[in-house]
């Protein structure tokens, strides 16, 4: 069983960057599909950046291209997502996630959740 342990969030001015930290531990981490996903109040929960490893350039959604990066730590039971520019609207709890297959897309294919870190951008 995989775990997923998020760290990193907080907050910080519309500009600043923020690091956002994945642990994992129980599997091979090396080998899963990652993904960041992020939630705001009201909101459902939306896939933000994602790598399959291996297997090309990471994936993002268009509305943080350019500014986030999504990359795995030396000790690749680790994964990192690195956030510049942030703005107000990327305000959310943010998620990491894993899965074994890749299924078309990241939303379909993960099978294991972190519990989430907070990040709020201020005006």
């Amino acid at each position: 069983q995989v775990q997923l342990v998020e760290s990193g969030g907080g907050l910080v001015q519309a500009g600043g960057s923020l690091r956002l930290s994945c642990a994992a531990s129980g599997g091979a981490f090396n080998s899963y599909i990652v993904g960041w996903f992020r939630q705001s109040p009201g909101k459902e929960r939306h896939f933000v950046a994602g790598v399959r490893w291996g297997a090309g350039s990471p994936d993002y959604v268009d509305s943080v291209k350019g500014r986030f990066t999504i990359s795995r730590g030396n000790a690749k039971n680790t994964v990192y997502l690195q956030m510049n520019s942030l703005k107000p609207e990327d305000t959310a709890v943010y998620y990491c996630a894993a899965g074994l297959r890749y299924y078309g897309s990241f939303s379909n294919s993960m099978r294991y959740w972190g519990q989430g870190t907070q990040v709020t951008v201020s005006s």
